[in-house]
């Protein structure tokens, strides 16, 4: 509130340029002042801020109101920026919750009705199967089931938010085996099951024992399991098969990428190689890209198809990808006999355990090196017989759509480690 003033006092006042005085006219600055002031030369000297001066009353209450009404301009000023800030700031908010809230909606979307082939009818909702990991963090197609296999009414994903709404999750058991935190750990959905996919050895894996009770549905390569997934089979053809012998230049190979001195098959090749060259390719050895096996072991007569397991139905690719498919003999050593004729025929491979020594079963490939009609008697099944080899993935996992859409029966497996290691 302003004191009302007599006009018989004088008071004493600063004088200032009237620039200065009107200062709406001006920007709203202390530096603006200063620049304008030095520029017209109207600085006001030391001595002149001292001296008094008198001034009419209704001169003085002017210039009070023009300060005031330069605060009021430069008030509203400023919160006319602030509200366009807080404006813009606000648009750019909702702008951001709405396409975060469209993305939500289309992610619950693709969870209750994920899109599959047009073979699914959309009264039978698809069977959702998680892949809890990819196999050794390979990437590659999942929904390939109904364009390959003819296998439809399951959508596959690895997609772990469709954990809850998942009719089975599958385990890699190399990629969850080192630790229990590494299985889901939140509230397991009524029914779901939990399939078991291993395709190594018991010596290759370990902590089979945290999946006891938890496992509904074992998958790997033995016969035994509920989804059966080797490594590679023989069909019989009901039409001779065209099949020709690629030229042989070479004798033995061996391809190893695991250098074991304690195991068997690297002891049995040490004492092989005393009476008999053998190549050997990997870690170590020569070196050969997997592109390159192929035409490289077809220059062979004879392919070491050494497991580094001797365990029930273990028969790997060694035997069916670097044996067989690339047309030389297979001299194997793994399960007995009696196993790998539940795969392939009898005459279709030569076992160490069929000879005494690594001695007799030199002598009696070198023999046959020299015998031509009789080494090509190796291969006379091989025009009834079709091979089956280079699993891919997609391969076995599509088996457990098949197995899981045609057995929805529930059940727990009690002792997956007694089984898997028996």
């Amino acid at each position: 509130m302003l004191t009302a003033l007599k006009p018989s006092e004088t008071y004493t006042l600063r004088f200032l340029p009237e620039p200065v005085r009107r200062g709406r006219d001006l920007p709203v600055c202390d530096g603006c002042h200063q620049q304008r002031r030095s520029s017209q030369k109207e600085q006001v000297s030391e001595r002149e801020l001292h001296s008094p001066e008198t001034l009419p009353v209704g001169a003085f209450t002017a210039a009070l109101q023009d300060t005031a009404y330069d605060m009021v301009t430069f008030t509203r000023k400023l919160l006319c920026q602030r509200l366009h800030i807080w404006i813009f700031l606000q648009i750019l908010i909702s702008t951001s919750l709405i396409f975060y809230l469209q993305w939500l909606w289309n992610a619950s979307s693709e969870v209750l009705c994920p899109i599959l082939d047009t073979k699914v009818s959309p009264v039978h909702p698809p069977f959702i199967i998680l892949l809890w990991t990819l196999p050794f963090r390979e990437e590659f197609p999942l929904n390939l089931c109904a364009e390959r296999f003819d296998i439809t009414g399951c959508f596959y994903t690895a997609d772990r938010r469709f954990y809850k709404n998942a009719d089975a999750v599958i385990l890699h058991h190399s990629d969850i085996m080192y630790s229990p935190s590494s299985l889901p750990t939140q509230q397991r959905p009524l029914n779901q099951r939990w399939v078991w996919f291993n395709l190594e050895p018991p010596s290759k894996i370990s902590n089979i024992d945290m999946l006891e009770n938890l496992i509904n549905v074992s998958m790997t390569y033995r016969r035994d399991s509920d989804i059966f997934t080797p490594y590679g089979w023989t069909l019989l053809t009901n039409k001779p098969l065209n099949f020709s012998i690629p030229v042989k230049s070479r004798l033995v190979a061996w391809a190893a990428s695991n250098w074991d001195p304690t195991i068997r098959r690297v002891q049995y090749y040490e004492e092989l190689k005393k009476h008999l060259h053998v190549d050997v390719f990997g870690p170590g050895h020569q070196s050969l890209s997997r592109d390159e096996q192929t035409s490289v072991f077809s220059q062979y007569k004879f392919y070491l198809a050494f497991e580094n397991s001797e365990n029930q139905d273990y028969i790997t690719e060694k035997l069916w990808n670097n044996a067989l498919l690339s047309g030389t003999v297979p001299v194997v050593l793994g399960p007995p006999r009696q196993n790998y004729e539940l795969f392939l025929p009898s005459e279709a491979f030569i076992h160490v355990d069929d000879f005494p020594s690594a001695k007799a079963l030199a002598e009696y490939l070198l023999a046959l090196d020299k015998d031509d009609k009789k080494y090509q008697s190796c291969f006379t099944w091989r025009y009834r017989y079709e091979v089956v080899g280079r699993m891919s993935w997609p391969t076995h996992y599509c088996k457990a759509c098949l197995y899981l859409k045609n057995h929805p029966t529930y059940r727990t497996i009690p002792s997956l480690a007694k089984w898997f290691t028996s």
